[in-house]
């Protein structure tokens, strides 16, 4: 299993990016394994994406924004999805995961 969070390298959104980075910080700080993908510079992936997130999470115009998060080819949510998970304490099961990764402490 991959978790996959589509982003977007050049958005102009600031809320975008703010989202974007809330994401991948809270993923890196946990130490939960993901894969990157900019949807500005690669096309397919964007269309990819684009068909692969349930038509009740379809804005009414235009396209998803990023971020959007995926497990393998399942899709998980959205930032908003993300948020009340993290708030809700359920982050790993949002993600589909059996259990958090764990951490092994230093030994320095």
């Amino acid at each position: 299993m991959v978790i996959k969070v589509y982003i977007a390298s050049s958005s102009g959104s600031v809320a975008v990016k703010k989202h974007q980075q809330a994401i991948v910080g809270f993923l890196e700080a946990n130490r939960i394994s993901f894969q990157g993908i900019d949807i500005t510079m690669l096309e397919e992936q964007r269309l990819w994406m684009y068909r692969n997130i349930p038509r009740d999470k379809q804005p009414e115009k235009g396209n998803p924004l990023p971020p959007q998060i995926f497990n393998d080819d399942y899709y998980c949510g959205d930032y908003e999805d993300f948020f009340q998970a993290k708030e809700n304490n359920t982050v790993v099961s949002f993600l589909g995961l059996s259990s958090k990764p764990s951490v092994k402490d230093s030994e320095s």
